[in-house]
Formats: structure tokens, C-alpha cells, sequence
């Protein structure tokens, strides 16, 4: 628990979560701990925390090197270890139902995008997500166009339910219409 003490202290004095855990695993020479700590002082749930270590453990910190803190602590955050889980509400749950029903009818996604959309998901950045997936185009042999854009609108469509929604989705959403339209 005093290791999470110094996190949040870490954190009150503007530090990120990466720039925590170099400066935690540094002084612990304790990399699971370090990461543990950091993920308590952002009140990630231990269980949530374990699952995400779990994940990366054999790759970034069973057998660290000396003088790599920085690097893992950038890579932990960039894995979305370290991301906060926002609540998400039945209407956020609804859109994050619409934007998968979307993703499969893609046909295929890359493993970075699926990566990303996964960390917007967690952390209820879910203008983000709908953007990146407006940009996305189904795949032409796997892919179904009319499913993947009607479904863009309909989760468009209750975003812009939100108070003070982003501007760029009402372009986005005119944009999936017209190609949910279009052959």
C-alpha cells in the first residue's frame, strides 16, 4: 500500500503514469509491483490490474533489464494498462453493441485498430472510436457494406444524443448516411 501512496503522490506532483512506474520500478527493482502500484493509485480494481498484468507479464516484466524503466513504463501505457475503466451508462453501452455489430461487418480489422477501439471502449472515448471507425471501409470480399454503415448510423445517431456533442460527428454521421444509401 505505501508503494500506491508514492504513486498518487507521483501523480499529484504531474507525473504520468508511465514516468510513475520508471520511476517506482527504478527504485524497487520490483517491475509487478511498480505496475500493480501504479494501476492502484489510478483506483483500477486489483482484479482488473492482475488481468491486464497477466497479459503483458512474460513480455515486459518477468526478466527486466536494468535501465529499461522508461521504455516499459511507456510500453505498459501504450497497451492500455494503465487506462482508467470509465462506467459507462445503458446508452454508451448500447453505442459500444452498435460499434461491434459495425466491426464485424467490417470483415476484417487490423490488430491496432481492434487495440485501439478496445482502449476507447475502456475509457468511454467513444467519439473517437465512431470517428476511426467512420473512417474504416469494409473489407470487399468479407465485408458487409450496407450492415457496417447503417449501423454507423444508428450509433451515430445516439451519440449525438450527448449534451454538447462533438461538432465532427454530425459530419461523420451525414457521411455514413450517404454510404449506407449508396450501392
Amino acid at each position: 500500500m505505501r508503494l500506491a501512496l508514492t504513486a498518487r503522490h507521483l501523480f499529484d506532483t504531474g507525473s504520468t503514469p508511465a514516468e510513475v512506474y520508471a520511476n517506482l520500478a527504478r527504485r524497487t527493482r520490483q517491475p509487478l509491483r511498480s505496475a500493480r502500484a501504479v494501476c492502484a493509485a489510478l483506483a483500477i480494481p486489483a482484479a482488473e490490474a492482475n488481468r491486464r498484468l497477466d497479459d503483458c507479464y512474460d513480455a515486459l516484466l518477468a526478466s527486466p533489464r536494468p535501465g529499461s524503466e522508461a521504455d516499459t513504463g511507456e510500453l505498459l501505457e501504450a497497451l492500455g494498462i494503465f487506462d482508467i475503466p470509465k462506467q459507462l451508462d445503458d446508452r454508451e453501452l448500447a453505442i459500444i453493441e452498435l460499434f461491434l455489430t459495425a466491426i464485424d461487418a467490417l470483415g476484417g480489422i487490423r490488430a491496432g485498430h481492434q487495440h485501439g477501439l478496445a482502449r476507447w471502449f475502456t475509457t468511454g472515448n467513444l467519439t473517437t472510436a465512431y470517428l476511426s471507425l467512420t473512417a474504416a471501409r469494409p473489407l470487399a470480399r468479407t465485408g458487409d457494406p450496407t450492415r457496417y454503415w447503417t449501423t454507423l448510423v444508428a450509433a451515430g445517431e445516439l451519440l449525438l444524443t450527448q449534451p454538447s456533442p462533438d461538432p465532427r460527428l454530425t459530419y461523420a454521421l451525414t457521411q455514413c448516411r450517404t454510404r449506407a444509401t449508396t450501392p
